[in-house]
């Protein structure tokens, strides 16, 4: 049984996601401070960690720097009011594996939970382990993209979108095309994909790639450059 910890200082927000949670089956959590919620991932196998921002004792960053620390492969939802780009950017970069704004639809927080599961626990898989596309090359198991042999450690999404383009070369990627196959939901957060897209797009960048993440207007994006 999946193991869902939601972190809220809001206890009728808690009591709500906490229904949903049991009522699909699964086990739910509860922690109303990130105290709470760091001793629960000490001592619990946490799947999936449904996580606020602001909260007085250890907010929903510090948590998230906490997972990264200690490489925990707990998945990580965030549930917050905040609706700055900049306090996405800072989420997703600490690996946060999704982003929704208050107030939500429970439901769909529910099909991003169940998302985030098939990612987890995919029930196949039909693709090589290591995609090649010289000079780089993606370690898929352990989300790790080689350029110029510099080894750059990657977030699952980063490793899922990375994927998806580098086995689709220089053919456009619509943006609902790419978040059904990455996110595997269908309503696309527009700004969290941009966020990705700018994060791998400044890698390639640095690191004086041959390849690039081009923007089509309007339709989505494209990986494009060397040998094609």
């Amino acid at each position: 049984m999946e193991r869902i910890l939601v972190v809220d200082d809001d206890p009728q927000i808690r009591e709500v996601i906490h229904t949903h949670i049991e009522q699909s089956g699964m086990l739910a959590l509860e922690a109303e401070s990130g105290r709470q919620a760091i001793e629960l991932l000490e001592t619990e196998q946490i799947d999936i960690l449904i996580l606020d921002l602001m909260m007085d004792d250890r907010d929903g960053f510090e948590v998230l720097q906490y997972l990264r620390n200690r490489r925990l492969s707990t998945m990580t939802i965030v549930v917050s009011a905040r609706r700055q780009e900049q306090d996405k950017i800072i989420t997703l970069g600490l690996g946060a594996d999704d982003y929704m704004t208050k107030p939500f639809s429970p439901m769909e927080l529910m099909a991003r939970i169940q998302a985030v599961l098939r990612r987890r626990y995919p029930i196949s898989s039909h693709t090589s382990p290591v995609i090649r596309l010289s000079p780089m090359f993606l370690d898929v198991d352990n989300y790790t993209l080689f350029i110029y042999n510099e080894k750059i450690p990657l977030t699952m999404i980063e490793c899922s979108l990375m994927q998806l383009l580098m086995q689709n070369p220089d053919r456009v990627m619509t943006k609902l095309e790419i978040y059904q196959q990455v996110w595997q939901h269908e309503r696309y957060d527009d700004n969290n994909l941009s966020v990705y897209i700018s994060r791998l797009r400044k890698q390639l960048e640095r690191t004086q790639s041959s390849w690039e993440i081009q923007t089509v207007r309007g339709v989505g994006y494209r990986l494009t450059g060397a040998g094609i």
